[in-house]
């Protein structure tokens, strides 16, 4: 072990948020030990701007919870820890481990469990790799570097600490870890580490919970390099064990929808992880649409249960959650609700609330090649910069080019229609052999003008006889039925009251 001055590593309290030095400081003045440790110091040396602080400390999370009351919140079973809250910030705080004493692990050799507390010199073993493994203490100003980590840093090489084959066995995220930190930091991996990473090896990430692995593939998706990361993902045969029925090839709209998801985390804009998942299953997601057409579903209902279809395959790998599937349904549900809008419900559909997403989504296609999109994306992004007097020109010249094609189709279908029928020569008209006498319209009925029974009956007889095919006569109404010999009954509407009575 070395201990080196926080000033020659680059770091200073400075740099450090409020939040995380109000943990180290409880956790002092308990009488305990605390540290940072992880990725925070990682990449302070490095000159990056870390996302988060964990803290490391010999206080058990019961200890923990003790300092901090009702800040603190007590979670997992594999693995135990301190959630402490700061304000609005969370910190994860960790007790330093120990070797497990009888080890409990699956059939594969992942550890099962691990509560085993522990010294900050057997903590250290414990951690993956050795960028990781740096015990920063603000207040005494000095790094612990427990194995030469230091010196990796400046290498920018990764190294797992131990065997890497019984690390990878211990947690087979590692693998993911590994493939993240390399895009991330622009770190060389490890010779010993190459040697080992197989397909072989990663089927053992199908004994990880979905859970798990979708939480990792969202920080695959959110840590601004995942347009790096991706053909490593196929490179070391991992791809086949996240997605389920994506091809492991990048297709045009992947690629510009990685890089456009790197643009946006460079500039600091919000991204959602679920978009990245639409665009990945788009592909599958329009295959089992198809599939369903072919069946003669309508295109509404082959589009819903298509998507059904997809997400529940892709959650045999990484489950989904019901917020980010909805989003992801409603992102491309509104593909076909922008590229053929109705003229009346063009302003409305600017306001919906998964507007912007879809938009995003169909420009992004329209801008990798994807010809189907009939230049919806630049018609929409146009619409967007207008005034309203050019909206309306823009909407009306639409609904113009709307019916114009839509006429063209019809021509060309009437083209075809006439074009298949067979020609018939003119047939001359034939006598009929039997002429019908033509039935009058009730307008140019005589009115009655008694109310014999006797010219009723022969009146109903002949209608009887001129409607034989009637369904009153198929039921075996005949004029001696009561129903036809109901008299009408003139109402005095003077009596009759109109409006709301009592």
């Amino acid at each position: 072990m070395q201990t080196l001055h926080a000033s020659k590593c680059g770091l200073s309290t400075a740099q450090l948020p409020s939040y995380i030095l109000d943990v180290i400081d409880s956790l002092t003045r308990a009488g305990y030990e605390a540290y940072i440790v992880g990725g925070g110091v990682r990449d302070l040396m490095l000159g990056l701007n870390p996302k988060d602080f964990d803290a490391v400390t010999n206080a058990t999370p019961s200890q923990v919870k003790e300092v901090f009351g009702r800040r603190c919140r007590i979670i997992g079973r594999r693995f135990e820890l301190a959630h402490v809250y700061s304000g609005r910030e969370l910190v994860e705080v960790a007790t330093f481990r120990a070797p497990p004493k009888k080890a409990v692990t699956s059939a594969s050799g992942m550890i099962l469990r691990d509560n085993n507390w522990g010294t900050i010199e057997q903590d250290f073993s414990r951690r993956d790799f050795s960028i990781n493994a740096m015990y920063y203490q603000p207040h005494k100003a000095v790094v612990l570097d427990f194995c030469d980590a230091i010196s990796d840093i400046k290498k920018k090489t990764l190294r797992l600490l131990g065997e890497p084959l019984l690390r990878f066995e211990e947690d087979p995220v590692r693998m993911l870890r590994t493939l993240r930190f390399a895009a991330k930091l622009n770190f060389n991996i490890d010779p010993s580490i190459l040697d080992i990473f197989t397909e072989e090896m990663t089927q053992l990430l199908r004994d990880v919970s979905p859970h798990r692995l979708y939480d990792e593939s969202q920080k695959l998706f959110t840590m601004g390099h995942l347009y790096r990361v991706l053909p490593m993902l196929i490179e070391f045969g991992i791809w086949k064990q996240l997605f389920a029925d994506i091809p492991p090839q990048l297709s045009a709209f992947i690629d510009r929808a990685a890089q456009n998801t790197d643009q946006r985390i460079q500039v600091g804009k919000t991204i959602n992880p679920a978009f990245f998942y639409a665009v990945l299953l788009w592909e599958p997601f329009l295959q089992r649409v198809e599939f369903y057409q072919n069946k003669g579903v309508v295109p509404a209902e082959a589009r819903a249960q298509a998507g059904l279809d997809v997400l529940k395959r892709q959650a045999t790998r990484t489950i989904i959650p019901r917020f980010a599937e909805t989003f992801i349904r409603e992102v491309w549900e509104m593909q076909s609700r922008l590229l053929n809008p109705k003229p009346q419900q063009i302003e409305a559909l600017s306001g919906h609330a998964r507007f912007r997403a879809g938009f995003d989504f169909l420009l992004l296609r329209e801008k990798s090649g994807d010809n189907t999109t009939q230049g919806m994306g630049s018609w929409w992004d146009a619409y967007q910069n207008m005034g309203y007097d050019e909206k309306e020109k823009a909407i009306s010249a639409y609904n113009r080019q709307r019916a114009k094609t839509r006429r063209k189709a019809a021509d060309t279908d009437n083209a075809k229609n006439n074009v298949n029928a067979p020609v018939h020569a003119e047939v001359a008209q034939i006598e009929p052999l039997v002429k019908e006498t033509p039935v009058r319209n009730r307008r140019s009925r005589k009115p009655r003008t008694n109310n014999d029974p006797a010219s009723l009956a022969d009146n109903f007889r002949s209608r009887d006889n001129s409607r034989a095919d009637t369904p009153k006569a198929a039921a075996g109404i005949d004029h001696d039925h009561p129903i036809l010999k109901r008299k009408r009954v003139q109402r005095d509407l003077t009596q009759v009251v109109f409006g709301p009575t009592q």
